[in-house]
Order: structure tokens, then sequence, then C-alpha cells
């Protein structure tokens, strides 16, 4: 478990004026907290995730979270410092060496901001997604203007803050009682280096009532257009490859070749989604002369694509995939790819379909030389330019 996401659920939100803590009140029918779980859990770079909670929120945790694929939750202490502290201490001795601290009132993160902050660990021993100051700046006092404060240099800090483990952790030990304000903060205090990423506006913290209501703007489809998208893809049988089809992998004597781990299904449906985005296709973002595909997860691929909408302010509404081959049976682990392909797409299981059928053993597919599949994307995008 080299990259583990932690996230910090363990606070009051008394700012919003609810007797259920914010990160598990519903948005669009879906706790936040689940909301910015699921985010993490289709991101193929984080290998585990574990959440701080607060003791008394147990029943809302569970009620939140329970069919996830989640790390046992770690209680968390009187501060937010104290709580990351905690669910930082519960991860050593298990071979982590990178650690992502993320705030669970932030349910829009997007993969690209994860990926940012993940690849600028390669620089510095931490990350932070950060948005620079577009307004003027001042400083007031008894409801009058008393100075014009400069903004350059100034940035607003988000989260996920990500840090080399071992760094992080000697940083928070050292800082003890200090109750700083975020972990960034906690890492300089030690003298560590942080790097500023992209950070974007979607990835607001909810706080206030008016963040529940922005919230649920963002996801009710208010002034969208529906535009919908197919793609087909093929492949042939090759021996001595592993079997994988919607991110899950099938028992068969044979895999299917192709450049990367060839997982037809995850192919159609990202061609269908970037289809309906007018986006190109699967081999214009991930050509398949390059070496940096070779053998890679095609969970990334349709992740990327899922990406590229949430970039254009829409989100996906659902996903339809047939399967269609002779061998292997795929009514066995149709409920497993379901699962894994509304992971990696963010939706949740009432949106995604996945089926199968053959050809009768008519052509390729019926003489058993290989598998295709078809599929349908639909997509939420904002009217008008």
């Amino acid at each position: 478990m080299s990259t583990i996401a932690l996230i910090v659920a363990a606070g009051r939100g008394e700012r919003l004026g609810s007797a259920t803590p914010k990160q598990y009140l519903a948005v669009a029918g879906q706790p936040v907290l689940r909301r910015t779980a699921r985010a993490f859990l289709a991101q193929p770079r984080i290998d585990a995730i574990r959440v701080v909670t607060h003791e008394a929120d147990r029943g809302f945790y569970q009620a939140a979270v329970g069919d996830l694929d989640l790390m046992a939750p770690v209680a968390g202490g009187a501060s937010r410092q104290e709580s990351v502290d905690r669910g930082l201490e519960s991860l050593t001795g298990q071979g982590v060496e990178r650690v992502l601290i993320h705030d669970a009132a932030r349910p829009f993160v997007a993969p690209a901001l994860i990926d940012g902050v993940l690849d600028a660990l390669a620089a510095a021993p931490g990350a932070i997604p950060a948005l620079g100051l577009n307004d003027s700046l001042k400083r007031g006092a008894d409801g009058r203007v008393v100075a014009a404060v400069d903004r350059a240099g100034l940035y607003r800090a988000q989260t996920p803050q990500a840090f080399r483990f071992p760094a992080i952790l000697a940083a928070h030990r050292a800082a003890a009682g200090r109750d700083l304000s975020d972990d960034a903060a906690v890492a300089q205090l030690a003298g560590l280096d942080v790097a500023l990423t992209a950070g974007s506006e979607d990835n607001f913290k909810i706080t206030a009532p008016a963040d529940l209501e922005r919230a649920e703007r963002m996801l009710a489809g208010a002034g969208r257009v529906v535009r919908v998208g197919q793609g087909f893809d093929v492949h042939r049988f090759a021996a001595n490859r592993p079997l994988v089809l919607c991110g899950v992998r099938v028992p068969h004597d044979q895999g299917l070749a192709g450049h990367s781990d060839a997982d037809v299904a995850l192919h159609a449906l990202t061609d269908a989604v970037l289809g309906a985005l007018a986006a190109g296709d699967i081999g214009d973002h991930f050509p398949p002369d390059d070496p940096a595909w070779r053998d890679a997860r095609s969970d990334r691929f349709l992740a990327h694509a899922v990406d590229l909408v949430a970039r254009a302010g829409g989100r996906v509404t659902g996903l339809d995939v047939t399967v269609i081959c002779e061998r292997p049976k795929i009514g066995p682990h149709r409920p497993a790819m379901r699962r894994r392909v509304a992971e990696i797409a963010g939706l949740d299981l009432d949106q995604v379909s996945v089926k199968a059928t053959t050809t009768e053993r008519l052509g390729f597919t019926g003489r058993g030389e290989g598998i295709a599949a078809q599929a349908v994307a639909t997509l939420a995008l904002p009217d008008g330019p």
C-alpha cells in the first residue's frame, strides 16, 4: 500500500447549523463523505483509503460508506491536527510511501487534481493544490476599510495535500499540540518544501448552507443539455495474458492482445464518453505506439475521459456496455464489473449497465477468436458556451 488517501471526517461542522455533521448530510441523495470516498476509490494511483471519524459518528459512518472498500476507520482527536496525526500513526509499519490528506467536506475533487499533487512529490516532499486570488484584498476594522493588501503571491489552499509519508509523520509528531491550520503549515514548521499545484473552483469545501445549495445545483443538471456517445472496440485472444473486462480480472485460458491491458469493455466505454464530449477517441489521448501506455490499466483511460467531462462543467449520467463473445461466460462476473465501472466513473450502481451477448457462433467472436464490446454514454453538459 504505497499511496494512501487519508480522509479527515472527525469535525462537527457547527457553522452549518445542522444536528448531523456536514460530512454525513446528503447531496443529491448521497452522503457527502460517500461522494468524497468514491472520488478516491476511482483513482488507480490510490492503493487504499482510511477515514478519520469522530467516536460519536460510527452509526453515521457505517450508513454512509459501509459497503465501500475502505480500510477500517480510526478515531480522531480534539482538533484537526490531532485527528490527522492519529490517522498517520495508524498507517505506520504498513509500507506507506505517500499520503494524501483530504477534507471529507470536499466531495468534488477531480482526478487531474489528485494526479497533480502526486506528480509533484517527485520533486518535493509535499504538494498542495491552490488557487490564486482574483479579487482585491482589503483589511478592515469596525466596518471600514483601513488598508489595501497586496494579493501578489497569495493563494487559497485546498486539499488533498500530498506528502512523502515518513516526512509528514515526523513533522506531525514534532508539531504535537500546535493546532496549525492545515498540513502544509505542519510541513513548513518542520522545514519541508511544499510545492503548489493547480487547484479547482469546483473543489470547494462545504461549510455553510449556501455551499450545500451549490453542491445540489452542481449535481442537479439544471441548465444542462444531454449528450450521447457510442463506442466500439475489438481485441483478439492472446496466450499468456490475463483477461481483464470492465476492470475485473476474469478467469480464462487466454487474455486479449493489446498495447495496454486490452480491456475491450473499458476501451469501448472510454470512446463512448469521449464521443459524447466530441473529444476524439481513445487513440488520440493514449496513442497505441506510446511506450508509456504499455500494459497500462484501462481504468486510467476511462477515468481520464470522465475527468474531461468534469473539466467541461459536465457529468456522466449513465454508462451502458455490451460484451460480445462466445466465451468466457460474463454473467457470473457482471455484478463485480458494474461495481468497478461505477467506482472508476464515480457513479451510482444504478447508473451503470453491463450486458453480454453472443453472435450465435457467427463471425470472429463466434469462432472464439476474440471479444468485442459496444458502449453508450450519456452526459449532462452546460447549456451554451
